[in-house]
């Protein structure tokens, strides 16, 4: 009679075959993202393109890798869903190097925007609007935009135009750092203004992202 251990050896293998299947097909996945180059392009014949561009015509796939191999470079398929297939010579190490450094450059270059919030209430008091203001002013100094929110109680809520005057004077007096995206609007009780740095503003962070 087989041994205990005999009946569980033909699970074990199915169970590493599955694994097995699921490894390749995940790599077959990871390698159908890149496109196909030099002997994995398994056409005929290709629509074949030179190193800097110029067009040499429909070639077999055999002419073309022989003219890839004389001038120590790749061929590419470009574009593989056109008949024949578009294939280039280049240098596919390079261009995968210079590609990546374009991705992180232009990463390094996005602007990322932040939105603060700052609440005023409509009737307030000169010292604590002066304060206000002050935090608004550093925001849009910071490259921000500011969510500029007036909070409305009892019967302040009969008076929007309180809350839009305020608005438009505070808009006023940090003009130089930032314009009005999005205009006064009631929302609920609340009376909300939007308000964006300038361009020159707004590329600071990037450029200190940049450094860094």
């Amino acid at each position: 009679m087989p041994s205990a251990g005999c009946l569980q050896h033909p699970h074990h293998v199915q169970y590493r075959s599955a694994a097995d299947s699921i490894r390749t097909r995940l790599q077959e996945d990871s390698i159908s993202v890149e496109p196909r180059i030099n002997d994995r392009i398994r056409v005929p014949e290709v629509r074949l393109v030179g190193a800097a561009g110029e067009q040499i015509g429909i070639v077999s796939t055999g002419e073309a890798l022989r003219r890839a191999q004389e001038a120590d470079l790749d061929l590419v398929e470009v574009a593989p869903d056109a008949r024949p297939p578009v294939c280039k010579l280049m240098d596919y190490g390079k261009f995968k190097y210079e590609s990546a450094q374009k991705a992180r450059e232009a990463r390094r270059n996005q602007v990322l925007t932040v939105i603060k919030e700052m609440k005023l209430r409509p009737k307030i008091d000169p010292h604590d609007y002066e304060t206000k203001k002050g935090h608004v002013v550093r925001f849009l100094q910071a490259g921000d935009k500011v969510k500029v929110t007036i909070m409305f109680r009892g019967r302040e809520q009969s008076r929007p135009e309180l809350g839009f005057r305020l608005l438009q004077r505070l808009a006023q007096d940090v003009a130089e750092l930032g314009v009005i995206e999005s205009a006064p609007k009631q929302d609920g009780r609340n009376m909300i203004m939007v308000l964006a740095p300038h361009k020159q503003q707004r590329a600071r962070p990037a450029v200190t992202a940049a450094a860094g």
